[in-house]
């Protein structure tokens, strides 16, 4: 075979091997916004809740901004399994069962950590939150950051009155959370001043 040959030969197999990678390419990143576009969708039911972005506004309902994504997977499969001593809402466990898309807990995951819009209006009790954080280490699981990490939740910024709820029922043995059930072995010996204490430091972070 001659150069000039040889060169127009190799020039049609670059060309042709250049026409299937953009095909490729094309049909990927369509894939992937139908991919997004689906999440999206399967994820306004938990919007209507949990708020857009994942930051609530309702009372005694968790924001799940910034959540890390192995710790949402995990509340998922204890709300599709109506875990009795877990996850029992009869609504979030209806939300779990129609979960099985992993884009929706992507968007809550990957969206920016609630922000607090009130300063702190008792710098006193975030002290005393503060001490109590330390003193039953929780920075151990949750992280110095208090931002979670893998199956430990972020409790930074999230409603107080949530935190004293979750504390609370961790206390009397209605919740006992995952793995060892480490929560409610921190939660029971807290006293109520400790845990309003706690939640208002953790939800001013």
């Amino acid at each position: 075979m001659t150069n000039s040959k040889w060169n127009a030969d190799m020039r049609g197999r670059l060309e042709s091997a250049a026409i299937f990678l953009a095909f490729l390419l094309a049909c990927t990143l369509s894939a992937h916004a139908a991919d997004i576009a689906a999440g999206k969708e399967k994820a306004e039911l938990c919007i209507g809740c949990h708020g857009e972005g994942g930051v609530s506004q309702m009372e005694n309902i968790p924001s799940l901004a910034a959540q890390p994504d192995q710790f949402i997977q995990w509340q998922l499969v204890f709300f599709r399994a109506g875990h009795p001593q877990e996850r029992a809402d009869a609504a979030d466990r209806r939300a779990a069962q129609q979960r099985r898309h992993p884009q929706p807990r992507r968007l809550f995951c990957l969206a920016a950590p609630p922000k607090n819009p009130k300063p702190d209006d008792n710098p006193d009790l975030s002290q005393k939150g503060a001490q109590a954080a330390a003193g039953r280490r929780c920075a151990s699981c949750h992280t110095d950051s208090y931002a979670g990490t893998k199956a430990v939740s972020r409790v930074a910024g999230q409603r107080e009155e949530y935190l004293v709820k979750a504390l609370h029922d961790y206390k009397s043995g209605v919740r006992n959370g995952g793995g060892m059930a480490a929560m409610a072995e921190v939660a029971y010996p807290l006293s109520a001043e400790e845990i309003e204490a706690l939640a208002h430091y953790l939800a001013h972070l």
